[in-house]
């Protein structure tokens, strides 16, 4: 039986980092899931992805449902990685090896960290500009103390983001109510909405840019419920993980949305600002930078942790480590924080739309190895996994996966003609008049390759093997239930 866990625990700095975590520190329940999750999209970002939809080109009225739209087919992919967590007890990134090998699965993860990179040092803007409107600094002093908030939370680990997660929730839902409230009391937002007919294209878009947001958190969600006790229901965690992502994100979506469409030009320039504004008196705009900067504050812990799981998963898979010590791990982690905050701080306005840019564009590169990893995982595999062997370059899955890591550059090159970014725009988009359904053919096309490839050479165990137990003991065989 997992053993009882103290509110004291919740300080306690996490002692685990890549290894399969054992039952007798299996904890908690899928509710967990859902204000993680919900918590982190409340924010700030979410509130932008969903604004870009109308700055794009899409009428309010078309772009709510297609940002919803799009936030329930990501939001399934990024469940069904989330599910694999309390089966498995391990990283996400760590139960890609069996599709593609312990070195083949290199490849992906370091375009993972740089995303990871990438979203927060902008998250660590829009934060630090709010630290710096609530305590009259300058921009770059809020941007180091932010740094600084989320490297406490970050080094203590898995309890303590659940804990920002909870707070998040009801802060994120208080604020973002309010300030949707507010800007119905402040603009006549009818007037603004279904002045356009629907648009293919733009639907398309704001399609897109829900489920991109969505499939972002798939190289990571399975970190967050790994430490479930192993016979949590899969449902369950589904559902939870599904709900919380889903219902945060689109909330803070659509008031993006209603807010780009009434405020025009005004908003991108200045979000942290136009929303301090929105909020009305001194008081409420230094609640509202509060709720901005707690928000943040999870989902760049978020990012924090994920980034230092993928680069211990890129280390160890060649020197053959499944844990590290403590005060090392401690190391990645600032380390990896005070990399983003040099970006963050060097960056000029231009430098980070171009980078911001950039790291959408490496969305590409995730489509394709979602596809891989829940086909695999479900179709092919189903559920069973030989987990002492994901950190044993000579055991079953041996260094590289030939079908798996061709599917996936594969997976990657097809999407190229479908493409729509300002770094590039594929042939194929030009002639859709800008609609980007390049995620829509990454997923289908990888998949069934990936189905038609792997079915011939998969080599699952018979039942799912767990680690030796903490005495010694021989690897543990069950079944995948």
């Amino acid at each position: 039986m997992p053993a009882p866990h103290t509110s004291g625990d919740r300080l306690a700095v996490e002692r685990r980092t890549i290894e399969a975590v054992p039952d007798s520190e299996r904890h908690g329940t899928p509710r967990s899931q859902f204000t993680l999750w919900f918590g982190a999209n409340m924010q700030i970002t979410a509130i932008v992805d969903g604004a870009l939809s109308v700055v794009f080109g899409a009428d309010p009225l078309w772009a709510i449902p297609a940002l919803l739209l799009g936030n329930v087919l990501g939001g399934v992919v990024m469940a069904l990685h989330s599910a694999q967590g309390p089966r498995l007890g391990v990283p996400q990134m760590i139960s890609s090896r069996a599709q593609f090998g312990v070195f083949g699965a290199v490849l992906p993860l370091l375009l993972v960290i740089l995303m990871y990179l990438g979203f927060a040092a902008t998250g660590s803007v829009l934060a630090g500009q709010a630290l710096a409107k609530m305590l009259h600094l300058g921009t770059a002093a809020g941007i180091l103390l932010f740094g600084a908030l989320t490297a406490v939370v970050a080094v203590t680990g898995y309890r303590l983001i659940h804990v920002a997660g909870r707070i998040a929730t009801v802060v994120g839902a208080l604020g973002l109510g309010y300030l949707m409230v507010r800007l119905f009391t402040q603009y006549d937002v009818g007037a603004h909405v279904g002045t356009k007919g629907f648009e293919a294209a733009t639907f398309l878009l704001a399609v897109g840019l829900g489920a991109g947001w969505q499939l972002t958190f798939g190289p990571y969600v399975a970190d967050y419920s790994r430490y479930l006790p192993r016979e949590t229901s899969t449902r369950a965690t589904f559902w939870s993980t599904f709900a919380g992502s889903v219902i945060g994100s689109q909330w803070a979506m659509t008031l993006g949305a209603l807010t780009a469409a009434v405020a025009g030009k005004a908003f991108l320039p200045d979000q942290v600002g136009f929303l301090g504004h929105l909020a009305g008196p001194a008081l409420l705009a230094f609640l509202i930078y509060l709720v901005i900067v707690v928000g943040k504050l999870t989902v760049n812990c978020l990012n924090a942790y994920g980034g230092f799981m993928s680069v211990l998963t890129t280390v160890t898979a060649f020197d053959r480590r499944s844990r590290i010590a403590p005060a090392a791990r401690a190391a990645y982690i600032v380390g990896f924080i005070a990399v983003s905050m040099v970006i963050a701080l060097a960056a000029s306005d231009d430098f980070l739309n171009n980078f911001k840019n950039f790291v959408l564009l490496l969305l590409a590169v995730f489509t394709p190895w979602s596809a891989i990893n829940l086909v695999d995982y479900y179709l092919l595999s189903r559920e069973r996994v030989d987990i002492p062997a994901l950190y044993d370059p000579d055991g079953r899955y041996g260094r590289w996966n030939a079908a798996a890591l061709s599917c996936y550059l594969i997976g990657i090159a097809v999407q190229v003609p479908f493409l729509a970014t300002k770094l590039y725009t594929g042939a194929i988009t030009k002639k859709l008049d800008g609609a980007d359904i390049s995620w829509i053919v990454g997923l289908a096309a990888t998949s069934a390759l990936y189905w038609l490839w792997a079915r011939r050479t998969a080599n699952p165990p018979a039942e799912t093997i767990h680690p030796a137990a903490a005495d010694g003991g021989a690897p543990e065989a069950a079944p995948a239930g």
